[in-house]
């Protein structure tokens, strides 16, 4: 079954409801008219009325299925739960002046919104900058039990070959028990995509074809994985020939049961991340699908500001989907 096809499936009927910070934005407020057209999802708009009706009229966006709430016309009452929320929430690291503050961001109003479970999820990112995105969904939703780090993944696909690459978007360095913890994460998404995950933990070394620290640490990072999943099918260090070929596998690692056909790669640092899935996608064609943030309490999906709104539509599904999960 095709990608969005499969996950439009499981979403179908589960009322999921995903609110959108950035309502004002034609990409996003069309994603969400479409959305609520199709009835996938239940969207929440954010934004000045005006502004959005503006945005509306311009672009022939229609309005009527959609939940649209001005934060600045909240109830009062619902605001003050929202603020003391926030406040316990930080635990003394903010005073309830300065939460009122953060409140008056839409993107700290939309991840209170989801911690408070008045959304399964949010999408931002095609006005902001990641780090606004990503800044709230840290301090409100936090990681999940035993997570330390979150991390970004892409689903590579071109025809029926769909693959996880991570991280590729948040971890600038990785030491190997968070390279460890992003081979788990990793392995999850993987399942959300209906992909069965074989893990290979990348290296500029097969088995030892070559020394150093970055080597041991992959091969440190392979070992704390299979401890942490003992059923996970995951092997490293591998160069990425090892990993995919099945007839390189067969010289370079003829033991493993990862090597040749892995469908999850992980990446040792941002760098290689970044410019592996970067070439797959320019040269060899595949659809980089993402990032998808892996290891929050609760999906929030940072876009793209260079984002279109057939994307928005995408990574809004795809957080639904994760809300599943």
């Amino acid at each position: 079954m095709e990608l969005f096809d499969s996950l439009k499936q499981k979403i179908d009927g589960k009322g999921k409801s995903i609110v959108f910070p950035e309502g004002e934005d034609a990409r996003v407020l069309g994603a969400a008219s479409r959305l609520a057209a199709e009835g996938l999802i239940k969207p929440i708009v954010l934004g000045d009325m005006t502004a959005i009706q503006a945005t509306a009229s311009a672009n022939d966006i229609d309005l009527s299925k959609l939940n649209l709430l001005d934060p600045t016309m909240i109830p009062s009452d619902v605001h003050q739960d929202m603020l003391d929320a926030l406040v316990e929430r930080r635990k003394g690291k903010n005073t309830p002046e300065q939460a009122a503050e953060m409140l008056k961001d839409p993107n700290y109003l939309g991840t209170m919104m989801v911690y408070m479970d008045q959304a399964d999820g949010m999408v931002s990112g095609a006005v902001h900058a990641t780090g606004d995105t990503v800044r709230p969904a840290l301090q409100i939703i936090k990681t999940k039990s035993g997570v330390k780090r979150i991390s970004g993944a892409f689903i590579m696909q071109k025809g029926d070959e769909r693959y996880v690459f991570a991280d590729c978007a948040i971890n600038i360095e990785l030491d190997a028990a968070g390279m460890a913890e992003v081979a788990t994460e990793s392995a999850a998404t993987a399942k959300i995509f209906d992909i069965d995950p074989k893990v290979a933990m990348l290296s500029f070394s097969t088995k030892g074809s070559a020394k150093g620290e970055m080597v041991d640490k992959v091969r440190e990072a392979t070992a704390l994985a299979k401890e942490a999943d003992p059923d996970l099918p995951v092997d490293g260090e591998l160069q990425f020939d090892a990993a995919f070929v099945a007839s390189v596998a067969a010289q370079k690692a003829p033991d493993s049961k990862v090597a040749g056909h892995a469908n999850v790669f992980v990446f040792p640092e941002l760098q290689s991340g970044n410019i592996g899935y970067k070439i797959a996608q320019r040269f060899g064609g595949f659809e980089a699908i993402g990032p998808i943030l892996q290891g929050l309490n609760k999906p929030v999906s940072d876009l793209s500001r260079g984002c279109n709104e057939e994307d928005v539509y995408k990574v809004a599904i795809i957080t639904a989907a994760q809300s599943l999960a």
